[in-house]
């Protein structure tokens, strides 16, 4: 019997500092830090985690998680 592999929920973390705190309009887009992709949310949280410990001292700076899978297949979130 084969296994079956997890489905796929790809999810993006990136982030960057913010113009002002109020928005998610970032200060420079071709300063964004694009983490990576992960597989499943766990390991996008765990990602968006470190990055936003090792920011903590800059409250411009936020980091976000994507659902990448729910842009991709709308109608499958």
């Amino acid at each position: 019997m084969q296994e079956q592999e997890p489905r796929q929920l790809l999810h993006l973390v990136f982030g960057g500092e913010l113009k002002d705190l109020q928005s998610v309009d970032f200060k420079d887009l071709g300063s964004l830090d694009i983490v990576g992709i992960f597989p499943d949310y766990a390991s996008a949280l765990a990602a968006w985690r470190g990055k936003a410990q090792q920011t903590v001292d800059n409250a411009s700076v936020r980091y976000f998680i994507v659902h990448m899978h729910r842009l991709l297949n709308p109608e499958n979130a």
